[in-house]
């Protein structure tokens, strides 16, 4: 998303130059998790194979297990051959890459630690000349986040400080950022008075994926779309994230989160912001996070009526799929066998602006549902009927842009079409355009955009502070509605058998529609 060109290199296929990331070390607290290895280093060898690493770069892992440089260096060679993440591993590129890693053990509370950790910069800083730039990234419980960053601050390695020659420092952390609005302004508080806000990158991870991008693109960019886009042509717009597994075995942590606070409090409230905002008057990260901002703050708070009327919660039970028996939530491991955790959501809600002014969005995510999808639908207004009714062509269908997210990334069209024939008979076809069709499939993992830009200090697809703080505004009336009235159906839909609860279908029902179908 960068828009600057300084120290470029040129495309493969000879088009546009895109910078390189500037020099710096990344350093991983919670360098031993599955984060690091399943998503972190699979990013940063495609980002390399891509030549949008600097030549000046490292990478420190930091945990509280101890091991040495070598080891960790072992641990990340298997896990990169073993990543589904990345094609073909070159040699090559991995061997210059893997030379680059380093390890710290360093208890997160400890400050002895952070003093290894320095040292370990420091040593980075004279082999590899990345000029005193350190990227943190916080890939910890969360618990973790205002510790460290408290002792990154007393350790004297948050502040930048570039009169005396320092480097830059950013901070990535990443999701759950709070678990309701009071502890999320509580970390923005620890974390600003450490670091400043333009050093700070809250991290989504569904924002790194490219259809999630070409939202901004495919908007802005094409002049037939903008016209139509706002409550005079569109009827509703849906958004789903379903996901086919259940806790898989995080039975611990989701149990003290829910589907509302994992899922749809961050990823889709981003999702349905990049959707509903006003052109913004650049590309500018700030110009863009501003819009955004507008839409979660024009979003219409739920009364306790509206959260009873307009939300919907699930928990799956036992069911089946490919010819096998699927627990239940409350069967799963390190869950309470009487837990009112919710693992599905359903969310009806306005925008008071004038754009989107009467026209609904509704919102769902669950886990084990039968199939994994992430899109955005957009649904436009019936066509007047009066033209055809002479004609026996009576049934045709409203048209309907789809986002495809994952696992497939794409944008389609449903638009209706005349049968060949004598007769006035129409069909709905579709027009269809797939990433993977027009520019060759290439493996990711959705944090290599995001990676790189956090490098070149670009905030674009990186939330704010008040973008945080109005999504939490917004999730909060429901979240307390639903403390207070302990769900008394759970669980209430079979795993992988069903789309959720049934009052989910009769919610949208109400209103003369309907979830789509897959």
């Amino acid at each position: 998303m960068s828009e600057a060109l300084a120290g470029t290199v040129m495309q493969e296929d000879g088009g546009t130059p895109t910078r390189q990331g500037d020099p710096c070390v990344l350093v991983i607290f919670g360098a031993s998790g599955d984060l690091t290895r399943r998503l972190l280093i699979p990013s940063l060898y495609n980002l390399a194979h891509d030549k949008l690493l600097p030549e000046n770069f490292a990478v420190v892992g930091v945990a509280r297990s101890a091991s040495t440089h070598e080891e960790f260096r072992q641990a990340m060679h298997k896990a990169i051959h073993e990543s589904n993440r990345v094609g073909h591993v070159d040699p090559a590129i991995w061997d210059n890459l893997e030379q680059r890693l380093y390890y710290a053990t360093a208890p997160f509370q400890d400050p002895v630690g952070y003093t290894k950790v320095a040292e370990v910069l420091k040593q980075c800083d004279l082999q590899w000349g990345t000029k005193g730039n350190y990227l943190f990234y916080l890939a910890t419980p969360p618990t973790f986040f205002g510790e460290i960053v408290q002792q990154l601050g007393q350790a004297d390695l948050a502040q930048e400080r570039q009169e005396e020659g320092r480097g830059w420092r950013r901070v990535i952390i990443e999701k759950p950022f709070g678990r309701d609005l009071d502890s999320a302004r509580a970390l923005n508080k620890t974390v600003l008075n450490i670091f400043e806000e333009h050093q700070v990158y809250r991290i989504d991870h569904y924002l790194g994926k490219e259809t999630v991008q070409n939202m901004l693109v495919f908007r802005f960019a094409n002049g037939m779309l903008e016209p139509l886009w706002n409550q005079r042509y569109i009827d509703h717009v849906q958004i789903t994230v379903a996901e086919t597994v259940g806790v898989e075995g995080r039975g611990d942590y989701y149990d003290t989160a829910g589907l509302l606070r994992d899922m749809m409090q961050n990823h889709i409230f981003q999702l349905l912001a990049l959707v509903a905002m006003e052109p913004p008057y650049s590309f500018a990260a700030e110009a863009v996070r501003d819009e955004k901002a507008k839409v979660l703050h024009a979003i219409k708070p739920f009364t306790y009526e509206e959260v009873l009327t307009n939300t919907i919660r699930g928990q799956y039970g036992p069911g089946r799929a490919d010819g096998q028996a699927l627990v239940g939530y409350r069967e799963e491991p390190r869950v309470p066998p009487t837990s009112n955790t919710e693992t599905y959501a359903a969310v009806k809600l306005f925008i008071e602006n004038w754009r989107w002014a009467g026209v609904p969005f509704y919102l769902r995510s669950g886990k084990a549902l039968p199939k994994r999808l992430t899109e955005v639908a957009i649904q436009f207004r019936q066509a007047p009927h009066m033209l055809f009714q002479h004609t026996g062509a009576t049934q045709f269908q409203a048209n309907r842009l789809v986002l495809h997210i994952q696992p497939q990334e794409g944008i389609s069209w449903a638009l209706e079409a005349k049968v060949p024939g004598p007769e006035v008979r129409l069909k709905t076809v579709s027009m269809d355009f797939n990433y993977s069709d027009f520019f060759g499939a290439e493996p990711s993992t959705g944090y290599e955009t995001l990676l790189y830009d956090a490098m070149v200090g670009d905030a674009t697809l990186f939330q704010r502070d008040d973008i945080v703080e109005a999504a939490w505004n917004i999730a909060m009336p429901i979240l307390d509605v639903w403390q207070a009235l302990p769900a008394r159906d759970f669980p209430n839909y079979p795993a992988r058998q069903s789309w959720g609860p049934q009052t989910a279908e009769a919610m949208i029902q109400r209103d003369g529609r309907d979830w789509r179908k897959f």
